[in-house]
């Protein structure tokens, strides 16, 4: 029998950049970004996305970025910038992303052209995978706008839109070619959009890193004070973390195993019983509480560090508990976020569980009695909290 093998290669190379006025016309380093990785002598062109709500916050933002690109001979600016609502709505179909893939063959962006989203994770999400698929890849060019994406969804590599109620069910694997994080955006975020990204920083730093979550735990007054250099360093170090997780083995998630999605089984579906109501970043604090809970009932994690965490979480602001977490028999509908969950990874259910802070461990199997007890547990520790 004859056979053709083949196997080959290829390097992911992208910079995140931390900076405070992106569009000021004299801060360069978008200029610079652009001028330094021109791969066609042809005019290239640059279409804009926006979360509607960074726009209305910051009304200045389509002039500033017109100015910008108006003394750039070699970038043309679609002078068309798109428009979109922000939140898991943008995600929830193919309306917006049939609206990006329309305005490609529109505006004729090719391959050496490039689309800029602005905006939180969801609308990242939906024009990257847009972008992704258009002529089989367009640059895309990634400017966060919240604490969720500029220290966990905007700096990773992954893309997507919801399709039959379920998260990501559509999407890509796709690095960015390059990520802006711009503070000036963080000044104008609500204290709720401001405290739900923290979650992803205590996710990482309880997997990755203890001397970070005894940071976090150190800061909570700071964050949810709002300082600004708190900020700064716990989306930095988060960012840095994230990035070399995903420089790791495994960077297209091609196993069954997925660390950094620890608590989000239950957040997953959480999002989707609540109708999104309960932010993502919210629904992950309160599927990481839940998780850990459960470490410690199931005997893998000193109840000490269990304590600590939960009132970590509960001193950045965060609910720990939600009825909709409650397992109560067999069919409770948050249980069918460990099935979906087990879909989504493609294979064997693997589940990550605290063995201690900075110490993770991968299951392959949940005891829904003790998952029950820790929602309860958790349930009785919410209303303690706001006696």
């Amino acid at each position: 029998m004859k056979h053709l093998s083949q196997s080959f290669s290829i390097k992911f190379e992208y910079q995140v950049y931390f900076t405070t006025g992106i569009f000021n016309k004299t801060n360069t380093l978008f200029h610079d970004f652009l001028h330094s990785t021109g791969t066609s002598a042809s005019l290239r062109k640059i279409l804009f996305v926006a979360d509607k709500g960074v726009i209305d916050t910051h009304p200045e933002l389509i002039t500033e970025i017109q100015e910008y690109f108006s003394v750039d001979s070699q970038i043309q600016l679609i002078p068309d910038i798109l428009i979109v609502p922000g939140g898991e709505i943008v995600k929830n179909g193919i309306a917006y992303f049939n609206n990006i893939v329309e305005a490609v063959n529109t505006f004729g962006i090719d391959r050496h052209s490039y689309i800029a989203a602005i905006g939180g994770g969801s609308v990242l999400d939906m024009v990257g995978y847009a972008a992704a698929v258009s002529h089989r890849g367009i640059k895309h060019i990634r400017i966060p706008t919240t604490v969720l994406s500029q220290n966990d969804s905007g700096i990773g590599v992954k893309n997507g839109i919801n399709f039959f109620s379920k998260k990501n069910f559509l999407g890509t694997f796709a690095p960015p070619a390059v990520v802006f994080n711009d503070d000036n955006f963080l000044k104008t975020l609500t204290d709720r959009d401001w405290r739900s990204g923290i979650s992803e920083a205590v996710k990482v730093a309880l997997l990755k890193d203890e001397q970070f979550f005894n940071w976090i735990e150190a800061n909570t007054a700071a964050l949810v004070q709002r300082d600004m250099a708190a900020m700064n360093y716990l989306i930095w170090k988060c960012a840095q973390l994230h990035m070399e997780h995903i420089a790791g083995k495994d960077p297209f998630e091609n196993g069954s195993s997925r660390p950094l999605d620890f608590g989000h089984w239950s957040a997953h579906k959480l999002e989707y019983l609540s109708n999104f109501e309960v932010r993502h970043g919210e629904a992950v604090a309160m599927g990481i509480a839940l998780d850990t809970v459960y470490a410690e009932l199931s005997g893998r994690l000193p109840s000490v560090q269990s304590k600590r965490i939960i009132q970590t979480l509960q001193n950045l602001g965060f609910e720990v508990s939600h009825p909709l977490l409650q397992v109560d028999k067999n069919n409770s509908p948050i249980l069918a976020g460990l099935e979906e969950f087990r879909e989504h990874l493609g294979g064997q259910l693997t589940i990550m569980l605290l063995k201690a802070i900075g110490e993770g461990e991968e299951v392959h199997e949940i005891d829904t009695d003790l998952l029950k007890q820790a929602g309860e547990k958790l349930a009785e520790m919410y209303k303690l909290q706001l006696q």
